[in-house]
C-alpha cells in the first residue's frame, strides 16, 4: 500500500490513514487502548463514528478530485497493549449505506 495522506483534519471528523491499494483507496482508522478489560478497540468504531468517517471521506474527494474514480474501502487498525501490543489490521471492516452520507 502507498501512503496518500495522514491526519486529514475536517469540521466533524478527521481520517487518520488514507492509502493507495493498487486502484482503491483506503480509509484506515486506527484505535488503540492499553488494554481490552472493557472492550476491543475496534469495536470503539461504532455507526457514529463509521458516519463521520464516511462523510469526512466525502471532503477528502472533494477536495482530491483525482482519486473521485476510484473504489473505497473502510479499514480498522487494533492496537491494544503496551511493549509488545498486538495489532490487527481488519480489512474492509464495514461498508458505508445511503444513511451514512
Amino acid at each position: 500500500m502507498q501512503p496518500v495522506a495522514q491526519n486529514f483534519r475536517r469540521r466533524g471528523g478527521e481520517i487518520d490513514l488514507l492509502m493507495l491499494d493498487d486502484a482503491c483507496l483506503v480509509i484506515v482508522e486506527v484505535r488503540y487502548r492499553k488494554s481490552s478489560a472493557f472492550t476491543d478497540p475496534e469495536l470503539t468504531v461504532d455507526r457514529h463514528k463509521q458516519r463521520r468517517l464516511v462523510r469526512t471521506a466525502a471532503l477528502f474527494l472533494t477536495r482530491h478530485r483525482r482519486f473521485a474514480n476510484h473504489a473505497m474501502r473502510f479499514d480498522v487498525v487494533s492496537i491494544e497493549g503496551q511493549g509488545a501490543p498486538r495489532v490487527r489490521w481488519i480489512r474492509d471492516a464495514f461498508r458505508p449505506d445511503d444513511s451514512m452520507l
